[in-house]
């Protein structure tokens, strides 16, 4: 795979000043790493979305500031809550002669019989992994095969996923499940699950009534009058 390459120039200005240079379309950035001091960046909005889409956060960049390139990886991106423009991103530097920890993104591929032939629904227990290995090892994804999904109930463990060299996976075992298979719910199913909220109301109204008459038989046992009867109306006098 060919580097993924993006230039930036170092960030003089700070503070409230950055507004304005994103209004005209550049972002602020930052790099740093274990022998890397920080440096402040700044780099065209649209040339690092279009990088950031390529590479993500598993993928090895070629950062170039004042003519000397650094091999980074994208630490985090800072979006717009109302827009969801990035307006900042973080760089960190690495060695490629040390490991790293990151997490590389899996894509399931491959076509799974009981998926399209029997309507079953895949269940995808992991979306990432937990990695260690040295920069230059590193993958923008890992593919999971799903042909071996032949029935309802069959799945794939961690051991059946085929991991590039050099890639160590933290914090799951090799019987780990990745991704399932099951049968398509029932149209008494679904329709259950269309009910229940109602039911679910039914039910809390009767816990409500229930704990009123709790409430009146305490209260009668401890010598209190459970509610206020009206009064009964007077016989009126025979005239």
């Amino acid at each position: 795979m060919e580097a993924i390459k993006i230039e930036a120039k170092k960030r003089t200005i700070q503070g409230k000043a950055n507004n304005a240079m994103r209004r005209g379309g550049t972002i602020p950035a930052v790099m740093y790493g274990k022998h890397q001091e920080p440096v402040s960046l700044e780099l065209p909005e649209s040339v690092f979305g279009k990088m950031y889409s390529q590479a993500g956060e598993s993928t090895l960049i070629d950062l170039t500031v004042d003519g000397k390139t650094h091999k980074v990886l994208v630490q985090d991106v800072a979006r717009d809550a109302l827009t969801d423009r990035i307006i900042h991103a973080d760089f960190h530097a690495v060695s490629l002669t040390e490991k790293l920890h990151t997490k590389i993104p899996l894509i399931f591929v491959g076509e799974s019989k009981a998926v399209k032939g029997l309507g079953g629904i895949l269940v995808k227990s992991v979306d990432e992994l937990d990695v260690e290995c040295l920069p230059q090892d590193l993958v923008h994804e890992i593919p999971v095969d799903i042909s071996m999904l032949v029935n309802f109930g069959d799945f794939i463990r961690l051991k059946n996923v085929t991991l590039p060299p050099g890639i160590a996976v933290q914090h799951l075992h090799g019987e780990d499940v990745i991704a399932t298979v099951t049968a398509p719910r029932s149209e008494e199913e679904i329709a259950a699950l269309e009910t229940k909220p109602v039911e679910a109301v039914g039910e809390v109204e009767v816990i409500k009534k229930e704990k009123a008459e709790e409430g009146e038989e305490g209260a009668v046992a401890a010598g209190e009058p459970a509610a206020k009867e009206a009064p009964a109306k007077k016989e009126e006098k025979k005239k």
